[in-house]
This record gives structure tokens, C-alpha cells and sequence, in this order.
């Protein structure tokens, strides 16, 4: 049975129902801003005690709930990285929503706290955010612990200013720095090698520190990315997901280049001091950052994994597909692809559009086309 009455300027509802087991209980919500919402929360209930789907776990905090759930279900699967982002996304809930329950959780709610976060935050740490917690809600919803999707709808804001843009460097500047690390390379001292492997392959640079020399297929000019290793642990690891599992096709050039490094770790590494341990990411940008001020390239936001953004930059200015790029980099689909570097490819959409207009240009005969459309004209008034 339902009770709806005002508290103040808000409804409240309240519904009793009998258990499975013959037990009495009430489930109570207020702060409804109207009668209609407070009697549609009252209604849609009673039917889920009817049915036996009514929840009748004890209520949790919001930032409670999502921190059982990332503990469950994320934590014992993902990598230490990503283990970081989920412990930023409870603090973001402990810091505006700590005191808000999971079933009082509403679209207003949620939107509030997307306006007041999203103002002082980037589009990409707003949506990075808000994809955690929507998976987390669409579990509370599936599980019954909650009724309805209130993330669902809601709309995304951010500060503009702080987004950023991939950094790469252009052509020019790319010969400049491959010749620089040519002339000043070092096989005792593997960073350089490290840096001039993600120009030319694009891959990660956890996958690249990761190269053994069995991923090494000189007859063939393949290199197979098969791990990647972890400066934490200084261990090997897993890829970050099954499509990053791939082989790439490289030239003669880097592979030369290689044959240089020493063979003699224990474990088959490429990329090793001869203290036998792996350049760290920290190591590599330290030394990036040298060679670019050495060059005079001023690019402060450049880094190590700016250079698969390189590699990306340049394929898409020599006309390579977006589907080819996107398997070489080891996403998961192209819309990932074509979402991470929408940027980049929106700078070269005026070169492709030129493409396409000299490509369609040579549809047309030798006359001009108005010449030839005049013609038609003609030929299909005499028809007439």
C-alpha cells in the first residue's frame, strides 16, 4: 500500500509490502518536487514487490556502493595503471557526493555533480569519469539495487581551455630528430633505440620496453607485440587487451638499426643498460626532451608516447587509411581511432578533400563542364 504526503516544499513516498518470506517491510523516498513524481516512484515499486524484485538489501552511499563494485568486478581483472583511474574516480564521489544514498541518486543529482566537476575538468577526464560510473549505475539497475538509469540523459560539461591537444611533432621535425639519435646513438645506452622504434612503429611505450628478441622476425621484417613490461613491477605483463596483440611490418632500416644492441640479457630483452635493467618511461622523456632542445624544437608538451601520436600524424599525411592505422596501433575498433585522434584527422581533412576532388575531376571529359551540360541541354530539348 502507498502513502504520499508533502514534507515542506517536497513529496515524500512510502509503500508496505509483504516478503517471500511473510515479512512486513517499508520503503521509504522523499524529495520528490512533485506529487506525480513521488506516486510514479510509489507505483513502479509496488510492482516490483509484487513481482519479488523490490530490493531489500540495506541502503548505501553512492561512493559506497561504487567502491564494492570497482573491488568486485574491475580490480582483480585490470592493470595498476587503470587501477589508479577508478581510485580517482571514488575520490571525485567522496569529495562532491559523500553523503547521498545509491537509491536517492537522481538525473538532477548527477548533472549537478557533472556541472560543478566538469567545470574545473577537461572533456577527456569528464568522460572518462562519467563512463565508470555509468557502468557501475547499469549494474545497480540490473542487480535491482536501483530502478532506474539516472545517468541515462544526463549531459557532459567541461572546461575547453584545459583540453588538450595531441601533441606531435611534423614531418621536418621527425628527420631532424631520427637523424639526430643516428649520429649520437649508443647500443650500451638502449634510450635512443627506444624512441627511434615508437617514431617508426607507433607502438606504446610499455610494448616497446617489452621487446624480447624472439618478437624479431628478421627474414620476414616483422615485429610481434606480444607483451608489455611494467617499470612498477619491472616485470613483463599483459597486453591491454587482446586487440593489442598484433604484428607489424617494419623496414630494413629500423631492423639494421637493432642488429646493434647488445644480445646477451638473460631474459632476451632489447632495451637494457648494462645493468640489465629497462630504460624507464621517466628515463626516455628525460632524454627526449634533451635531444628536442638540442634540435631547437620547441614542443614542451612532447613526451614518449608522443611519438605514436607522431607515427599516427605522419601516416595519416601520406593518404594511409584510417582502418590500416587503427590495426597497426592495436585498438580494439576504428571508432576508437578515429575518436583519440579526431583531431589529427580533422588537420588533414582539407588534404583529403583536395584528394577527392581531383580524383572526381577526372570523371569529367576533357571539355569544360558547363560546355558539356550545355550540350545535354540542348540534346534534350530537340528530343522533346
Amino acid at each position: 500500500m502507498a502513502s504520499i504526503r508533502k514534507r515542506g516544499k517536497t513529496w515524500e513516498a512510502r509503500i508496505s509490502y509483504k516478503t517471500a518470506e511473510g515479512k512486513y517491510k517499508t520503503k521509504t523516498k522523499s524529495g520528490f518536487k512533485t506529487k506525480k513524481e513521488a506516486l510514479l516512484f510509489a507505483n513502479e515499486n509496488e510492482v516490483l514487490a509484487i513481482t519479488g524484485e523490490l530490493a531489500t538489501t540495506k541502503p548505501k552511499l553512492f561512493t559506497t556502493y561504487f567502491k564494492d563494485w570497482y573491488e568486485l568486478y574491475k580490480e582483480p581483472t585490470i592493470r595498476d595503471r587503470t587501477k589508479l583511474t577508478y581510485k580517482q574516480a571514488q575520490m571525485n564521489l567522496e569529495k562532491y557526493l559523500p553523503d547521498i544514498l545509491l537509491q536517492d541518486m537522481d538525473r538532477q543529482t548527477y548533472q549537478k555533480f557533472l556541472n560543478e566537476f566538469g567545470a574545473t575538468h577537461s572533456k577527456a577526464t569528464v568522460s572518462k569519469m562519467n563512463s565508470l560510473y555509468h557502468a557501475a549505475v547499469k549494474d545497480a539497475v540490473y542487480d535491482k539495487l536501483i530502478y532506474r538509469d539516472f545517468i541515462q540523459g544526463t549531459k557532459m560539461v567541461y572546461d575547453d581551455s584545459l583540453t588538450r591537444k595531441i601533441d606531435y611533432l611534423n614531418i621536418e621535425e621527425t628527420k631532424k630528430l631520427i637523424n639526430f639519435i643516428l649520429e649520437t646513438k649508443n647500443p650500451h645506452f638502449p634510450t635512443k633505440y627506444m624512441i627511434l622504434t615508437a617514431l617508426l612503429t607507433g607502438m606504446r611505450p610499455g610494448e616497446i620496453a617489452g621487446l624480447t628478441w624472439d618478437n624479431i622476425n628478421f627474414a620476414f621484417k616483422t615485429i610481434t607485440v606480444e607483451k608489455s613490461w611494467n617499470d612498477a613491477t619491472q616485470d613483463f605483463q599483459l597486453l591491454k587487451n587482446e586487440s593489442s596483440n598484433r604484428i607489424l611490418r617494419v623496414d630494413d632500416f629500423l631492423l639494421d638499426t637493432l642488429k646493434e644492441l647488445p644480445k646477451d640479457d638473460p631474459q632476451k630483452r632489447l632495451f637494457v643498460y648494462r645493468q640489465q635493467s629497462v630504460p624507464t618511461s621517466s628515463a626516455v622523456n628525460k632524454l627526449l626532451k634533451e635531444s628536442l632542445k638540442e634540435l631547437a624544437i620547441d614542443r614542451k608538451g612532447f613526451h614518449f608516447h608522443s611519438c605514436r601520436h607522431t607515427h599516427v600524424a605522419y601516416l595519416l599525411s601520406s593518404g594511409i587509411d584510417i582502418y590500416a592505422i587503427s590495426k597497426r596501433l592495436g585498438h580494439n575498433n576504428i571508432t576508437i581511432t578515429a575518436k583519440v585522434y579526431a583531431y589529427l584527422i580533422d588537420e588533414y581533412k582539407a588534404k583529403t578533400d583536395e584528394n577527392i576532388i581531383n580524383a572526381l575531376g577526372e570523371l569529367i571529359p576533357e571539355k569544360k563542364f558547363g560546355q558539356v551540360l550545355g550540350k545535354r541541354a540542348i540534346n534534350s530539348g530537340i528530343s522533346r
